[in-house]
């Protein structure tokens, strides 16, 4: 099911050229970016805990064949001031003073809900990456050692866990959490002396189900773009996997860089550092191939114009990286719409502060977006044909039926979703331009045809005006297509009374 929604949610914005689908036997690939083999960016915010989370990158690696090479780079940060977070290796970890000639952490798990009296389990814990999938007993551990930094710099240290942590160096607190939903991550940053020995201390408690704690880190000194460019220039083609992530945008979160304020966005654009990436890795000139991950829509305006190919893949879920993959190579045919319009820039909206609708959604919106509300590709093609509007003429209490015939014109089976939208030339009061009023996503094989029926009552044509709906007699227009600009098919209907 979780695979089945993924797929279905998958939305091709562009395919120039039918750069999609790819093949399966390409002699190289290289899947950069931040989003590429990172697993919150699968789940969104307020999620449960994954059985089995399936990134991007593990997708893409699963599909090909086995002659094909399979490079990978993080490529960038998130945004500026976000570097990515990964588990601090064994390497840079020691053990208490009694565990020495070991590397890691010293672990001590107690089977209640507190870090007081004598431990169940002692043992050393190679890095702290722990998810514990389906677990619900209370229970608490305590790791304790050293961490010993490779170089000097400037280190992010940071915990992602549920339901409770503290983390401690050279007896400091650094970042504590306490949670109710589910698992968040604290960071700080710190300086820190290449080869020094810094006391470390991680307490962590679970009261909740699907508990888990990662003990992570961003080290300095470390070029992504430049890794990024190396390995895609090795490649024969290249995905690039962009977008936001739930620690950039969610609810009242800390988080205060360019673009992000508490969870919110100042601006829809791509991150600077993955808008800097995605055009250094295009003008090698290699295919190139975006994929987007995101929970709110990307103002991606140059790459709408440049790069060839473009899924959107949302906060996919934990079977996201399989369904990605499906759509690139082709065993899935994407049939994805738009459920919100893409602007081509924060420029394009009115002031927040405006609760006017003027210029917002595909219902006021008379400049062109980026991408409209309702939009998707598919790998084959439709086509729309008789339309048919009975009764022509109705009363405020009656009901019409709209019906037409969509095929599949093109050589694959494939997804249409057929949108009815309705608008009122003749209204005296401001109505929107247009508004959606059903839709239906059958599927097709190559050649067959089927007729799709709407029922329009009178009810759903009115407006609210002092206090109650009010029918507006007139000319109503029909509208049926593929989008909310891609309209196929017109025609009216008078409504009466």
């Amino acid at each position: 099911m979780a695979l089945q929604a993924s797929r279905e949610s998958i939305v091709l914005l562009k395919n120039e050229n039918n750069t999609l689908p790819l093949r399966r036997d390409l002699e190289s690939i290289a899947v950069i970016g931040p989003n590429a083999d990172d697993l919150s960016a699968l789940l969104g915010n307020y999620n449960g805990t994954p059985a089995e989370a399936i990134t991007p990158l593990e997708g893409i690696r699963r599909k090909l064949s086995p002659t094909t090479k399979l490079y990978y780079a993080q490529g960038c940060e998130f945004a500026t001031g976000v570097p990515p977070l990964r588990p601090i290796p064994s390497t840079y970890l020691r053990p208490r003073e009694a565990d020495a000639g070991q590397q890691g952490l010293t672990a001590e798990y107690f089977d209640h809900p507190s870090l007081e009296g004598t431990p169940v389990e002692t043992r050393v814990d190679p890095s702290v990456n722990f998810v514990w999938k389906g677990r619900s007993d209370d229970f608490a551990a305590r790791w304790t050692g050293f961490l010993v930094p490779p170089v000097s710099g400037r280190y992010r240290l940071a915990v992602n866990g549920f339901t409770h942590y503290s983390l401690f160096l050279d007896g400091e607190p650094l970042v504590t959490f306490r949670g109710e939903h589910h698992a968040l991550t604290r960071y700080k940053d710190v300086t820190l002396e290449g080869g020094r020995f810094y006391r470390l201390r991680l307490d962590y408690i679970n009261d909740g189900i699907d508990p888990s704690a990662q003990l992570l880190w961003a080290p300095p000194g470390i070029n992504y773009a430049d890794q990024a460019a190396e390995v895609a220039k090795k490649a024969e083609t290249v995905i690039l996997c962009l977008g936001l992530t739930p620690n950039l945008e969610g609810e009242e979160m800390p988080v205060r860089v360019e673009g992000f304020l508490g969870g919110d966005r100042t601006d829809i654009a791509l991150p600077r550092p993955q808008e800097e990436l995605l055009r250094r890795i295009y003008a090698l000139g290699k295919p190139t191939v975006l994929v987007l991950l995101n929970g709110g829509a990307i103002a991606a305006s140059w790459a709408a114009e440049n790069v060839p190919a473009i899924i959107e893949a949302w906060y996919p879920g934990q079977a996201g990286g399989e369904a990605i993959a499906d759509v690139l190579f082709g065993e899935y045919n994407p049939g994805g719409r738009l459920p919100v319009t893409f602007y081509q820039s924060v420029e394009q909206l009115p002031p927040f502060t405006d609760y006017d609708m003027a210029g917002r959604t595909y219902r006021y919106l008379s400049e062109r977006p980026l991408y409209p509300f309702g939009h998707g590709l598919s790998y084959t093609s439709f086509a729309y044909a008789d339309l048919r509007i009975s009764p022509k003429q109705m009363s405020a209490e009656g009901q019409a039926r709209v019906s037409l015939e969509v095929k599949n014109t093109g050589h694959r089976i494939g997804d249409e979703v057929v949108q009815l939208y309705v608008a009122y030339p003749e209204s005296k009061v401001r109505r929107p331009r247009r508004d959606l009023r059903g839709f239906q996503r059958l599927t097709l094989k190559p050649g067959e045809a089927r007729t799709v029926t709407f029922d329009l009552p009178a009810s759903a044509l009115t407006y609210w005006d002092q206090g109650q709906f009010v029918i507006e007699p007139g000319r109503v227009q029909i509208l049926v297509g593929a989008s909310s600009e891609d309209i196929r098919l017109t025609g009216e209907l008078l409504l009466t009374g």
